[in-house]
């Protein structure tokens, strides 16, 4: 016995030596060498913050209800963008789509060069007056307070729509042609799906033939303090995205006066069949965690590295971690939320229909037709009706070796070289998920720094910009787009 214990000792002292050695030596400090060169640019800080602001204040709502559309503010934000950046109107080739979207093509010398998209929206989401009172300043004031710019389309996404375009004028302001061709979609509809605005705007695009060498939307951010364990701030940088479907499931009866039920109502059926779906989750896939995690590996604490690095053993574990929080859950799984449901009139009216919705967030590796199956088998009774509505699969991953990766990775750190730059899937909806057909390259990344109090304020109250985040925004775009419009090619090295 004695022996049999000394060598289960034996084989367990082994095991944590393997696991420690693999957690020190399994993982690469992948961050991209610069020096940090923050570039001094030519614009009048006061007056390019006042122009924000301005596009702040117009209200640019998009509702749910299409009745409810206002197509004023929308015309009065492009009168403002139009009144603002004369030289971007001069210089490119404008195209309108369905009213309101934008698209503006700066056409390139070398027609051997791929374009670049850059991308953004104009519309936000209302605001609840039961939540005005929590403001500290009005949802669309734009006021700018101790360096602080408030209101709605701060962070989603007007800042990035405003910085390109400060970017862009700025870079026509030099009269240098563009050696690579640009271009800017600007969507009016992001908030409620881009079926009028983005979805239009590829569809053009790929009548005309057109290719990327890459496209950039929003989708990721600086995060800080958001990554257990690494204190460094990480931009995350999209380079997959979330599907979805919603599934409608109906059972059908024959209804009649409550006082004579029958054993089960059709909501009492419908009602089994959601408890059924919501106990068949789907299976876990780390493979995004992972690629998330290689990137700032050497940044993180052993804590983090040991049981990353050995998910040959720990993986059930890992997962089992990762699915207690909601965020972390919807990163490696195929999410199922029940949101709707229906069912008779009145009290005592037995339903002759019941209803409800369901949807679901696609990870990467499944799809519509699987997730319908998947359900289908869950549920596993004829009297429930399946259908679907609404739905896109979800995105290739995109490369991190590419030319715009890179550049995107370059200019991040040039910035600041102490912010960590990390591939990630984006588990919300964007724009670019209509021109992943047009590149191979389309990632997702936003100028902004955001803690977890950050994280909030995204379609919540109290949405804010720092003064010195949104000059950082328009920083990084001119970089960006000097570069890619080919006054210089990115070298980078590992």
């Amino acid at each position: 016995m004695k022996k049999l214990l000394g060598l289960l000792v034996l084989l367990l002292v082994i095991l944590a030596v393997t696991l420690w050695i693999r957690s020190e030596t399994v993982f690469e400090d992948n961050q991209l060498q610069i020096k940090q060169s923050k570039q001094e640019l030519p614009l009048d800080t006061d007056a390019a913050v006042a122009r924000f602001a301005k596009g702040i204040q117009i209200k640019t709502i998009s509702h749910d209800d299409p009745a409810q559309f206002n197509p004023q503010p929308f015309i009065e934000f492009r009168q403002h963008i139009k009144q603002s950046y004369p030289l971007v109107h001069q210089a490119s080739q404008q195209k309108t789509f369905s009213e309101h979207s934008l698209l503006y093509y700066f056409p390139g010398t070398d027609n051997s060069l791929k374009p670049a998209l850059f991308m953004g929206h104009m519309d936000v989401v209302p605001v609840d007056d039961a939540t005005l009172d929590k403001w500290q300043q009005p949802p669309f004031s734009g006021a700018v307070v101790d360096d602080i710019i408030w209101g709605r389309g701060t962070i989603d996404d007007k800042v990035t729509v405003f910085a390109l375009l400060e970017s862009i004028e700025l870079l026509l302001q030099q009269n240098k042609p563009f050696k690579r061709g640009i271009y800017l979609a600007f969507g009016h509809d992001e908030e409620i799906g881009g079926s009028q605005g983005a979805v239009k705007v590829a569809e053009y695009l790929q009548q005309q033939g057109v290719e990327f060498e890459f496209v950039l939307d929003e989708g990721g951010a600086i995060t800080d303090g958001i990554m257990p364990g690494i204190e460094q701030p990480v931009a995350i940088v999209g380079v997959a995205e979330k599907g979805f479907v919603n599934l409608r499931l109906t059972v059908n009866s024959e209804g009649g006066h409550s006082s004579q039920p029958p054993e089960h109502t059709a909501l009492g059926i419908l009602s089994e069949a959601i408890v059924k779906v919501e106990n068949a989750q789907f299976d876990t896939d780390l493979t995004f965690s992972k690629m998330t995690f290689d990137a700032v590996a050497t940044h993180a604490p052993l804590s983090s590295r040991l049981p990353m690095a050995n998910l040959w053993l720990l993986e059930p574990v890992v997962s089992n971690v990762m699915l207690k929080t909601p965020s972390s859950a919807a990163s490696i799984r195929t999410t199922i939320a029940a949101t709707m449901a229906s069912g008779s009139s009145k009290s005592n009216i037995l339903p002759s229909q019941a209803s409800a919705v369901i949807n679901f967030r696609i990870l990467p590796g499944d799809s519509i037709e699987s997730v319908k199956q998947h359900v289908i088998s869950a549920i596993d009774d004829e009297r429930v009706l399946i259908s679907d509505f609404m739905g896109i699969n979800p995105s290739g991953v995109s490369p991190t070796d590419s030319v715009g990766f890179k550049l995107i990775e370059k200019h991040i750190r040039q910035l600041d070289n102490d912010v960590l730059v990390a591939p990630y899937l984006v588990v919300g909806g964007t724009d670019s998920r209509y021109f992943t057909s047009l590149s191979d390259n389309v990632y997702r990344f936003m100028m902004v720094r955001l803690n977890p109090e950050g994280l909030t304020r995204f379609h919540g109250i109290n949405e804010q910009l720092p003064v010195q985040d949104y000059l950082n925004a328009i920083s990084f775009f001119h970089a960006m787009l000097q570069e890619t419009s080919g006054i210089e090619m990115p070298q980078s090295s590992h």
